[in-house]
């Protein structure tokens, strides 16, 4: 069997449901590749599973944006281009902005100590370099803090939406780089201001950090990137 179909046996439980997020990790751990052709009869036989539920799965995935049904051609795991890409970082952009303008005056001592705590669990995940998929989880639960923090229901749902997006594109990112993991002192100066006094600081620094993040992704990627 194809290596990258070597998907664990789904077991009893809500069985559309489990489906789905198997399948959303394998994708978004960089399981399948981008583009990928997949067919009904290869993932019901890995997963070990009956095709209706299977099929509710791959169209709540498609509906997300994971995984594309062209008529007569099948079913692909969605691929990137530059337009993906500068679409993604832009709307993150300003939806942490946002965010943090909300959280600011709403920031307690015990806010900032999990935000520490959230830095120094990734950190320690980052050292062990063993484990690329926890270490973009990590990552995300860092980058949440603000959006459970600004008591903005739409904003923080908004984001919970765009969530598989980005840690598909975190994955890319980490496989163009050769590593496990962000940089064990990229989301240093992140969390400094996050826990400071300067919201405007704060806000030119998520703007640099996007732009250069995008500007890198680009870059490492961009014989594999299609203008749209």
């Amino acid at each position: 069997m194809n290596e990258s179909l070597m998907l664990k046996p789904v077991d009893d439980g809500t069985v559309r449901r489990r489906i789905a997020q198997r399948l959303t990790d394998h994708i978004v751990s960089g399981g399948f590749a981008p583009g990928q052709k997949l067919t009904e009869q290869q993932l019901a036989s890995a997963l070990q599973v009956s095709r209706g539920p299977l099929r509710e799965a791959v169209r709540e995935l498609a509906e997300m944006g994971l995984l594309v049904s062209i008529p007569y051609r099948g079913l692909f795991v969605r691929s990137i281009s530059r337009q993906d890409l500068e679409e993604l970082y832009s709307l993150r952009t300003k939806l942490e902005s946002f965010a943090f303008e909300l959280l600011w005056d709403r920031r307690t001592p015990e806010a900032l100590d999990d935000l520490g705590r959230r830095h120094a669990t990734l950190k320690k995940t980052i050292e062990a370099g063993d484990d690329s998929l926890q270490a973009i989880e990590q990552e995300l639960f860092l980058h949440n803090w603000c959006f459970e923090l600004c008591g903005h229901n739409l904003l923080r749902r908004t984001w919970q939406g765009m969530q598989p997006h980005v840690n598909f594109y975190f994955s890319l990112h980490q496989k163009a780089h050769d590593r496990k993991g962000p940089l064990r002192d990229s989301h240093d100066v992140y969390v400094s201001l996050a826990q400071g006094d300067n919201l405007q600081a704060m806000l030119e620094h998520l703007k640099d950090h996007m732009r250069q993040g995008l500007a890198r992704t680009i870059a490492e990627l961009s014989t594999d990137l299609p203008e749209a």
